[in-house]
């Protein structure tokens, strides 16, 4: 397959995505749209073309592990699990609902192919670093991909494990930060602005810092993590220069975090993503 059919299919997968994440917060009328629009793209190239997994084989030994560190996202990744089969993706249609296997933040003692427990901002990173920790003692191929937010890069438990990651040579770890500039309550730049970036300190921590401009495009995202793969002696990262609520119009003007919508509004956007997935399938440009 060329590069640029695998392109096509990584964007339709992307279209996907969003699409059952829509249909995942409909199924209980609200949810965190944003953060799970942002990163649609992320996940899509993950799982679509970097990361070992077996969705028939969840457990498989030598599969790669992503970890939503973000774990308010969680709609997306229910989102990303379902279209690559890991259940049906109807199955999602329960999201927060009482004894659902689909909390509003991931489970994984509840979620098939959810590997690890994550909403606790910072919590997320922290496991994964000791989970590539773990690996690294097991002499294991197994890398360990894991996503932040850049709101919740306020957290100081997300430096104790960047510092930790670094002083290790985790270079089979991989982070992505979902650098959407918003979060909860505004713009990440009026309530705890990074400074000279997020970047320039993991820089200070000894990680290798990939700046992926357009963090929406599936191209610069393979290109960026293909290029982390082959980076040795330390952790890498890559910031990604997302649009909070991509691909939802009123969630990228408002930068909306958390949305309530009537089950008309949620029907309307579900519209509108299967219009930009069939053009995407049709070879247009949705």
């Amino acid at each position: 397959m060329s590069k640029t059919e695998q392109m096509k299919q990584l964007r339709e997968f992307a279209a996907e995505i969003r699409l059952e994440t829509l249909r995942i917060l409909k199924s209980h009328g609200r949810g965190h749209l944003g953060g799970s629009m942002s990163i649609a793209d992320a996940f899509a190239v993950l799982y679509g073309a970097i990361m070992k997994v077996d969705p028939k084989n969840p457990q498989w030994e030598e599969r790669d592990w992503c970890v939503l560190s973000k774990g308010h996202a969680g709609p997306v990744m229910y989102a990303t699990l379902g279209v690559m089969g890991y259940f049906n993706k109807s199955d999602a249609y329960t999201l927060n609902h009482a004894d659902s296997a689909f909390p509003s933040h991931t489970d994984h003692l509840r979620t098939t192919g959810v590997e690890l427990t994550t909403g606790s901002l910072g919590q997320g990173i922290s496991e994964a670093v000791g989970a590539a920790l773990a690996m690294k003692l097991q002499k294991k191929d197994n890398r360990v991909y894991v996503i932040v937010g850049d709101g919740e890069a306020d957290e100081g438990e997300v430096w104790e494990a960047a510092q930790f990651a670094a002083h290790y040579h985790l270079d089979h770890l991989i982070a992505l930060v979902d650098n959407n500039g918003r979060q909860l309550d505004g713009s990440t730049e009026e309530i705890m602005s990074h400074a000279k970036g997020i970047g320039a300190k993991f820089d200070a921590f000894g990680w290798n810092v990939i700046d992926v401009k357009d963090g929406n495009d599936v191209e610069e995202i393979y290109d960026a993590l293909s290029a982390a793969k082959e980076h040795t002696g330390s952790p890498s990262v890559l910031i990604l220069h997302t649009v909070k609520g991509k691909g939802v119009e009123f969630a990228e003007k408002s930068g909306a975090h958390s949305s309530t919508l009537s089950a008309e509004g949620w029907d309307e956007e579900i519209q509108k993503a299967e219009a930009r997935l069939q053009k995407l399938q049709s070879g247009e440009d949705a």
